[in-house]
């Protein structure tokens, strides 16, 4: 009798011993925190707080930077915790990365997840790509925190998700020049809220200038708009290589946003004349861009 009372003390002790280093290790386990951007807000709200518009055609963001400043300030708000990664939502058509987004991927400790982008450059599945990968992680316990740069009302099953499986998510949004730019059910979900004000994003987000030319007598033929199209597809070949052009063929016979902005931009230096409300012609320069890409392939 005595040496099964031993035997079970001896167990419990070996028992409480485990138990013990179980809880030493978890105390030195890091916190681990992740950031989630809503690309579509972003560009939205930002491009409104800083430029004045919504369209991304219009000004130029430093994601690189930008994405480096709000994981500085994680880093202030999330003392005691690790950053698994930047998850960077956004749209393209057909999922084929823009070479903005592809020069966005290939930064460190940023993952670039694509929803569609429709004819009317809405954004399609992103929310369900937020949502997937809030759920898993936190289920996962990967994270413990989780930062959500977006505003959408439908992003609130996200947060109830992740919350569910003992996440805190917290959210964080751009100062709104006149109401508010994020739905109310989802501030009311969060477990805390923060808003990034003009002075955060002004280095990052810089208005094109428009260039000054003006409609002339001297108004260019489409032969002449194509050519220059084509011009400006060897140079953009010969510089981004075959496999930009590969990823880029699927889309014909649309052009990202940044792509066609750039294609714009360099055939009214080349021309010195503006294009600007000009369709046809602005037709015949991406005919001529896509004839000549089409003929290297």
């Amino acid at each position: 009798m005595n040496d099964d009372l031993a035997d079970l003390n001896s167990r419990i002790d070996r028992t409480n011993e485990l138990l013990q280093r179980m809880l030493a290790e978890v105390a030195k386990t890091p916190s681990t925190h992740a950031i989630f951007v809503d690309a579509g807000y972003l560009y939205a709200a930002a491009g409104r707080l800083v430029a004045g518009t919504e369209d991304r055609r219009a000004f130029d963001l430093d994601a690189e930077g930008l994405i480096d400043a709000l994981i500085d300030r994680a880093r202030t708000i999330f003392a005691d915790s690790r950053l698994l990664r930047v998850y960077w939502y956004d749209g393209a058509r057909r999922r084929i990365h823009t070479a903005e987004q592809q020069t966005i991927a290939e930064l460190p400790d940023v993952k670039v997840r694509l929803g569609n982008l429709n004819a009317n450059n809405q954004q399609k599945g992103v929310d369900s790509l937020i949502r997937s990968d809030l759920e898993s992680l936190a289920r996962h316990r990967a994270i413990s925190d989780a930062a959500l740069l977006g505003g959408d009302e439908d992003l609130v099953s996200a947060v109830e998700a992740a919350q569910g499986y003992g996440a805190r998510v917290h959210l964080w949004g751009i100062e709104a020049p006149e109401g508010r730019n994020q739905a109310e059910p989802l501030l009311w979900e969060v477990d805390s809220q923060r808003t990034f004000d003009l002075d955060f994003f002004k280095p990052y987000v810089s208005r094109r200038t428009a260039l000054g030319y003006e409609p002339t007598a001297d108004r260019p033929t489409r032969e002449d708009v194509r050519f220059v199209g084509a011009q400006i597809a060897a140079k953009w070949l010969s510089e981004r290589g075959r496999d930009s052009l590969v990823e880029l063929l699927p889309g014909h016979p649309y052009l990202p946003g940044s792509v066609d902005q750039d294609l714009l931009v360099e055939a009214e230096g080349l021309l010195q004349y503006s294009l600007r409300g000009q369709a046809d012609l602005r037709r015949a320069l991406r005919d001529g861009f896509w004839a000549h890409l089409q003929a290297q392939y």
